[in-house]
C-alpha cells in the first residue's frame, strides 16, 4: 500500500492519461461533521467493459504490457475500505471513467492525504493535452483549479512546464489549499 493517499489518486489519475481522456475532474472533499474525505476521479476517456471494471479491482489484472500486475485500484480500493469506507467505480466504454473513494476521516487506518499540491501539480504540467478541473473543499471552504481557464488567459501556446508557469501554479495550489486547510492537516 503506498504510504499517502495522493499517491494513490496520482496512480489512478494516470490511468484517465493513458485512456486519452481530454478532460479529468478531481474533486477531494472534507467533511469533518460526517467524518469523511471523499475523492472523485472522472474523465471522458475510452472507459472499459462491463468485464473489465469487473476486473479492475482485482492486483494480477493489468492492460499493461510492461508488467503483469495492477496494483493502483486494488490499493486504492484498499485504504478506502480497510477506514471503513467504500469504494466505487463506474465506467462505460467510449464514455468515461468515475472512481470514488470514501475514508472515515478519523479512522487509525487511514493513511494521510499527503501532498495534494504536488500531485496535482504534476498532472497539470505532465498530462500533455489532457485539462484538469481540480476541486478541493473542507466543510464549507473551497476552491477550484481549472486548466482550461488557465489556457485561456495564457494563450493557447503557452506550456505548463515552461517554468514560470509550472511555478505560479505550484503556489496557487500552495496558497489556496493553506487558505482551505485553516491550519489543519489531513
Amino acid at each position: 500500500m503506498m504510504p499517502e493517499i495522493s499517491l494513490n489518486i496520482l496512480d489512478v489519475a494516470q490511468n484517465s492519461v493513458k485512456a486519452g481522456a481530454k478532460l479529468t475532474k478531481l474533486s477531494c472533499l472534507i467533511d469533518t461533521k460526517a467524518d469523511t474525505l471523499t475523492v472523485i476521479i472522472e474523465d471522458d476517456g475510452c472507459g472499459m467493459t462491463k468485464e473489465q471494471v469487473e476486473a479492475v479491482t482485482d492486483p494480477f489484472y493489468t492492460t499493461r504490457t510492461t508488467r503483469k500486475v495492477g496494483l493502483g485500484v486494488p490499493f486504492f480500493k484498499m485504504a478506502a475500505e480497510s477506514t471503513g469506507g467504500s469504494f466505487d467505480i463506474v465506467s462505460e466504454k467510449n464514455i468515461g471513467t468515475t472512481v470514488t473513494c470514501v475514508f472515515v476521516l478519523s479512522s487509525i487506518d487511514r493513511m494521510p492525504l499527503g501532498d495534494m499540491v504536488s500531485t496535482v501539480h504534476m498532472l497539470v504540467t505532465q498530462s500533455g493535452d489532457m485539462d484538469l478541473v481540480y476541486r478541493y473543499k473542507v466543510d464549507d471552504a473551497e476552491f477550484t483549479l481549472d486548466t482550461r481557464e488557465f489556457k485561456e488567459i495564457l494563450g493557447g501556446d503557452v506550456s505548463f512546464n515552461e517554468p514560470e508557469v509550472s511555478e505560479y501554479i505550484r503556489d496557487f495550489l500552495k496558497e489556496n489549499t493553506a487558505e482551505v486547510n485553516a491550519g489543519q492537516e489531513f
